[in-house]
């Protein structure tokens, strides 16, 4: 599977081929994780559903082959296809936050994959305060909002305070500022 015994990402499997997770990812990628996680867990709370952040493997065809993704942060509702350390149900929401070694890979396959599976919301973040967000609309992505962080409150296109919600999740709100506190 995709977890090394202390729960860090060590590969995913596309097709039948294995990609190793390393390097791992510099600390604004984790940063932006926890943040995300911390929110989304918080907005969560006395609900069925579930946040994850860069441990469960998520098995995106379970009837056809053992392929695997780890995404960085994904909501699961349904919890019946929850198994050991893996899911294999259609996640409510997935983030991927980028590296350089995996940016063309979440940006294209990852985002492909998770269309024909049915995720309802993708997020790519970047460490560098990009903030893609699409929905899935008749079977197929479209990019429903597009940021790029302004956080100098004396510069005209300041948005820190941008307030950002999840779509299936509307009561689960954060600022462009929350995203990328502390990175």
């Amino acid at each position: 599977m995709g977890l090394t015994e202390s729960g860090q990402r060590k590969d995913e499997k596309i097709d039948g081929v294995i990609y190793t997770m390393s390097p791992a990812p510099g600390f604004r990628h984790g940063i932006i994780n926890s943040n995300l996680h911390r929110i989304i867990g918080n907005g969560l709370k006395n609900s069925m559903c579930l946040v994850f952040m860069e441990n469960l493997d998520y098995k995106y065809h379970p009837d056809i082959n053992d392929d695997y993704l780890c995404p960085d942060i994904m909501i699961v509702c349904d919890r019946k296809h929850l198994k050991g350390s893996f899911y294999s149900g259609v996640p409510k929401f997935i983030v991927e936050t980028l590296s350089p070694s995996t940016a063309k890979k979440d940006k294209s396959e990852k985002k492909n994959i998770y269309e024909q599976a049915g995720v309802d919301e993708y997020w790519i973040v970047s460490p560098q305060g990009f903030v893609e967000i699409y929905y899935l609309e008749n079977g197929k992505y479209e990019l429903h909002q597009s940021y790029m962080l302004q956080d100098d409150k004396e510069e005209e296109d300041y948005n820190a305070d941008q307030e950002i919600c999840l779509r299936a999740f509307p009561h689960i709100m954060m600022t462009l500022g929350d995203i990328f506190e502390g990175v």
